[in-house]
C-alpha cells in the first residue's frame, strides 16, 4: 500500500536539482527543478526542505515570463485562504427561477476572467479571500495558494495561468515561507528557479496520462480535464498514476471520458473543502432541483457531465460538516473500485449514477441527493446517524443497494435514512431500497423518519454483518415495507436490475455479466 507518507516521497525523491548548489542562497530542493526543460503548465511548484517550514501570512510569491519581465501569476499571501465560519443567509437566498445555463464556447479561465464574475443569477464574489477559477466556473473557489506537509511546501498558482512553450522564474518574498533556524529567506531572480515548459500542448487521444510527478502529459487531474472539449463525442481515458493528488477539482460538460486510477490505496485524489469554505451564494440556494445552481464545497465535481467512468482510485474531502469527497450532477456515470471519503452529504448523487465494488465513508445523510443510485456489491460507513437523505421525485427512482452492507462503528447506531427536509416538510416520493444487503448497529426502526406513506421504503432479505443471519424486522418504521419473494418476486427481480432504476440505462456490470 502506498501511504500519505510514501506519495509524498514520491516528489521529494524525485533527482531535482539543488538550488543552493547554483548560488548559495536557497536550501531547498526545487520542483520544477531549476533548468527543467518540458514542464507541464498545470505543474505546482514544490519546495523540499529539511525540515518543517512555517507558512507565513504575508508576502508574495511571482511567477515571470523570462522574456519579457513581465509578472504572469502572482499570490498575495496576506489574503486568508477562505471563510472558517458559517455565513448566515437572509429571506432573499432562494433557489434560482431561472434554469443555469451551461453553454459555453470557450472555458473561462483566470487568464482572460476576473475570478469571482458571477454566473446564473448570482452576485459577484467578493474578493475577501482567495479566489481561483476551475473548470470555467467564474463565480471561482477559495483555495489555499501554500500548503505545508511535513517538510513539504508546495505551491498552487491560479489555473490556467502557464502556456506551452514559455520559460518562467520564481521569486517567493523573505517571510512567505520559514525554517526555524532562518536559514530560507525566499527566492530571487539571481537564484534562478527557473524551467521551460513543453512547446506544444498533447494531441486529443484516446489516452491522457496524468503524473504527480511531471512525467505524463499533465501533472494534475483538473489539467487534463480543461484539456478535453465540452460535449467530446470521443472517448477519452485519463489514467492517474500512483501518487497524492491534492487538489480541487470541478469539471463541467463532459463527455465520454474514463479517469482511471492505480487502485484505491495507489491513487488518491483529495481537498480540504465543505460548504463553509466554499459556501454558495448569499441570494442563491444550490443542488435541490435540476437546473438549480452548481455547488463548490465537494472535493470532486462532475458537474452537467454525461457518459462518465471513473475508477479504482480514493476521492476523498479533508474536511468536516457539509463537505461532499464526490459530487455528481450528470447522467450516466459510473463508479468501479472507488473509495469515497466525505463528512456530511458523502455522496451527492444526482441524475443516473451506478457504483460497484465501491467504500463509502462519511457522516450523517452520508448519500444526498435528487437523483437514481444503483449500488452493487458496495460497503457504506458512517460515524451514526442517517445514511441517506433521499430527495428523488415521482420522475425517477431514487437509491437502490444490492449485495451492499451499512455499518457503523460499536457503540453507535446508524440509520438508513431520513425523507423529512430540515424544516419539517416531506420528500413524499422518496425512494430507499435495499435488497439482500448485510448491516450492522442499525436502528430497530430502521429508518429514522419517514416522512410520508408514499415513499417507497423497501427492503429485503436483509442480514446480520457479524452472524449472517436474518435480522429482527418487528419494530420496522410503520411507513416502510417488507418485501416477500412470495409476493414481490417481480418487483424485488426489478430491483435487481440496473436498467430498472437507471432510466433503461445498461451500465457494464457484474450483476448483468458485462464487465
Amino acid at each position: 500500500m502506498v501511504t500519505l507518507k510514501s506519495f509524498l516521497g514520491m516528489i521529494a525523491t524525485v533527482p531535482f536539482i539543488m538550488a543552493c548548489n547554483q548560488t548559495g542562497q536557497v536550501n531547498a530542493t526545487l520542483f520544477p527543478a531549476s533548468g527543467s526543460e518540458n514542464v507541464n503548465p498545470d505543474t505546482h511548484l514544490v519546495l523540499t526542505f529539511s525540515e518543517t517550514p512555517v507558512l507565513g501570512d504575508s508576502g508574495m510569491i511571482r511567477v515571470y515570463d523570462a522574456v519579457t519581465d513581465q509578472v504572469v501569476d502572482s499570490l498575495d499571501l496576506s489574503i486568508p485562504p477562505g471563510p472558517t465560519e458559517s455565513r448566515t443567509y437572509g429571506p432573499e437566498c432562494d433557489y434560482t427561477k431561472v434554469p443555469y445555463d451551461y453553454t459555453r464556447t470557450v472555458m473561462p479561465t483566470n487568464k482572460d476572467t476576473r475570478p469571482g464574475t458571477p454566473s446564473g443569477t448570482a452576485e459577484p464574489t467578493p474578493p475577501v479571500y482567495q479566489l481561483t477559477i476551475i473548470g470555467g466556473f467564474t463565480d471561482a473557489f477559495h483555495f489555499y495558494p501554500v500548503i505545508v506537509r511535513d517538510s513539504i511546501a508546495t505551491i498552487y498558482l491560479h489555473n490556467n495561468m502557464l502556456e506551452y512553450g514559455h520559460t518562467y522564474y520564481v521569486t517567493i518574498d523573505n517571510g512567505v515561507l520559514n525554517l526555524a533556524d532562518g536559514s530560507f529567506q525566499g527566492v530571487t531572480k539571481e537564484d534562478e528557479w527557473v524551467f521551460t515548459t513543453k512547446s506544444d500542448m498533447p494531441e486529443l487521444s484516446d489516452t491522457l496520462i496524468v503524473d504527480v510527478a511531471g512525467k505524463g502529459d499533465f501533472n494534475t487531474v483538473q489539467g487534463a480535464l480543461d484539456f478535453i472539449p465540452d460535449f467530446n463525442e470521443q472517448q477519452t481515458v485519463i489514467l492517474v498514476n500512483p501518487g497524492d493528488y491534492e487538489e480541487l477539482v470541478y469539471t463541467r460538460n463532459k463527455w465520454h471520458v474514463k479517469i482511471k486510477g492505480a487502485g484505491m490505496a495507489d491513487t488518491k485524489v483529495h481537498y480540504a473543502n465543505n460548504e463553509v469554505f466554499n459556501p454558495h451564494p448569499l441570494t442563491v440556494k444550490t443542488n435541490e432541483w435540476p437546473g438549480t445552481f452548481p455547488s463548490r464545497r465537494a472535493a470532486f465535481m462532475l458537474d452537467n457531465c454525461k457518459d462518465i467512468v471513473i475508477e479504482d482510485m480514493t476521492i476523498a474531502t479533508d474536511l468536516k460538516g457539509q463537505a461532499e469527497g464526490l459530487l455528481i450532477n450528470g447522467e450516466r456515470i459510473a463508479l468501479y473500485r472507488v473509495h469515497i471519503i466525505g463528512s456530511g452529504d458523502a455522496l451527492q448523487a444526482n441524475g443516473t449514477i451506478y457504483m460497484e465494488s465501491c467504500e463509502l465513508d462519511g457522516g450523517g445523510d452520508t448519500i444526498l441527493g435528487r437523483g437514481s443510485l444503483f449500488a452493487y456489491k458496495s460497503n457504506f460507513r458512517n460515524g451514526g446517524g442517517p445514511f441517506s437523505w433521499v430527495r428523488n421525485t415521482a420522475g425517477n427512482h431514487g437509491n437502490v443497494f444490492v449485495e451492499c452492507t451499512f455499518s457503523t462503528e460499536d457503540g453507535k447506531q446508524a440509520d438508513y435514512g431520513r425523507t423529512k427536509s430540515n424544516h419539517g416538510s416531506a420528500y413524499p416520493d422518496a425512494e430507499f431500497v435495499l435488497i439482500d444487503c448485510k448491516v450492522k448497529n442499525i436502528i430497530p426502526e430502521g429508518w429514522s423518519s419517514i416522512g410520508a406513506k408514499t415513499a417507497k421504503m423497501y427492503e429485503y432479505n436483509t442480514c446480520d454483518m457479524v452472524t449472517g443471519n436474518p435480522v429482527d424486522v418487528s419494530k420496522r418504521h410503520p411507513y416502510s415495507r417488507q418485501l416477500t419473494k412470495d409476493k414481490d418476486t417481480e418487483l424485488i427481480n426489478n430491483y435487481r436490475n440496473p436498467a430498472f432504476v437507471l432510466k433503461g440505462w445498461v451500465p457494464d456490470s457484474c450483476i448483468n455479466g458485462t464487465k
